[in-house]
């Protein structure tokens, strides 16, 4: 039996055939879904619609897609022991990554992080459910797309399902903030128990994506900030005291910070550092581009990515027992640029996600889904104004979950745009984007 190719609870593999590769199914099932689909419309840092050049989660997706691939291929090459597949977790197939990046935001709602944020508010308060991105992914994965034949989503093969888990708990345990919903996790610990993953421990291809997506975010958010005009190329906005003092903030005030990381390090002295020294690059590239901005963003994006690609590796992790994907040099991880890269990343949060206008539209947002919410979340008001088939799924299924969770998983799956026209059809008084009346 092929462990890493078995899909969920086919342990036997029956569902399997020979006229194409399982992973190669698992890829077509993801691009052609319609939560795929629906990545087009969804906000990746500058709300959906706001124009041609920036990115949404589904150009996000295809680009850490095809970084992740890229890795993959250069470790598959560069690790003998990955040959060897002598444990389906601690093996790299660049399909398997490439479908999980495809998939890794699927489960994100309208209006981004701000979107998330408030339907985890809404229902922790009201019902004290949670609400994560990630436990999302394997909702939509694993029940709520439909395929014909199965009762399990897309039905996508464990070496995929595992490589979407870089969180690989229970989020319905006390004190977990990411991981899977325990409706989900049922069917994610039967694959760990069955591959025998260790407590805790992703799969490297879970890793790598979780990396990859890391790059993209600190390099392509950039250049969206660069293009935008929130990032300002000259040596003032670099030095700006204020910069230093916001990206030094966000960093010690993250969730996952851990002094230990950051030890030995004068963290001031190394954000200014790393703040001029992009600037600097900017400026050289900038003269052998002819002084074009757009070839600018496009090369200094392409060798900040190559940069990081590049550096990608795997060593042994003590404390786990197990193997860590990470930036790697004279075989030891690469603090450097693991801290260089968040701080690159911090400042694109705080270049565009404090900018005021991109709060207005956080706070417009927040205003619209908490709207919605009311409407969907009682069953006897909200099953009126449901799709039938949504209906007809919960009627189901409501031994499992309840109504709420439903509630959650419609305006969860909406674009930014459908969620104003179903605002729009409840509240407004007049038709209409909503980002016409600011």
């Amino acid at each position: 039996m092929n462990v890493r190719k078995m899909r969920l609870y086919d342990t036997e593999n029956v569902h399997s055939g020979d006229d194409r590769d399982e992973f190669e199914k698992d890829y077509a099932r993801l691009i052609q879904s319609p939560a795929f689909r629906r990545l087009q419309g969804k906000s990746q840092v500058f709300g959906a619609g706001s124009g041609d050049y920036y990115r949404t989660r589904l150009t996000h997706s295809l680009e850490v897609s095809q970084i992740a691939r890229e890795v993959a291929r250069r470790l598959s090459k560069l690790y003998p022991f990955l040959a060897l597949k002598e444990h389906p977790g601690l093996t790299i197939d660049p399909e398997v990554v490439e479908c999980a990046s495809l998939a890794h935001d699927l489960g994100h709602p309208p209006f981004g992080h701000k979107g998330e944020e408030v339907l985890d508010r809404l229902l922790r308060d009201e019902h004290g459910l949670k609400y994560e991105g990630n436990a999302q992914n394997f909702r939509i994965l694993m029940f709520l797309e439909k395929r014909a034949g199965s009762d399990s989503g897309l039905d996508l093969t464990a070496a995929v399902l595992l490589a979407i888990n870089k969180y690989p708990y229970c989020i319905d345990d006390p004190d977990r903030h990411k991981g899977v919903y325990s409706t989900e996790w049922e069917g994610i610990g039967f694959l760990r128990d069955t591959w025998g993953m260790p407590k805790g421990c992703a799969t490297l291809e879970a890793q790598l994506m979780d990396l990859c997506d890391d790059i993209a975010y600190s390099t392509h958010d950039l250049e969206d900030g660069i293009r935008a005009g929130k990032i300002l190329m000259d040596r003032a906005f670099f030095e700006d005291d204020r910069v230093v003092a916001h990206v030094l903030q966000e960093i010690t005030e993250d969730p996952n910070y851990s002094a230990a990381n950051w030890q030995g390090v004068d963290q001031e002295s190394m954000v200014k550092r790393v703040l001029i020294d992009f600037y600097e690059q900017w400026a050289q590239i900038y003269l052998e581009c002819d002084r074009e901005p757009s070839r600018t963003r496009r090369e200094m994006k392409a060798r900040w990515v190559r940069k990081f690609a590049s550096e990608v590796g795997i060593i042994d992790e003590p404390s786990s027992g197990w193997k860590m994907v990470t930036f790697v040099r004279d075989g030891q991880r690469d603090w450097e640029l693991q801290r260089t890269m968040e701080i690159l990343k911090k400042l694109a949060w705080v270049t565009l996600i404090k900018d005021f206008r991109v709060q207005r539209l956080h706070k417009r947002s927040e205003v619209m889904i908490e709207r919605l919410w009311g409407s969907f979340k009682t069953y006897e008001t909200g099953r009126l104004i449901v799709p039938r088939d949504w209906l007809e799924s919960y009627e189901a299924q409501k031994a499992k979950w309840p109504w709420e969770r439903l509630a959650a998983d419609y305006i969860s799956g909406m674009t930014d745009a459908y969620a104003e026209k179903v605002y729009a059809e409840f509240f407004a008084s007049r038709s209409g984007s909503i980002y016409e009346r600011d």
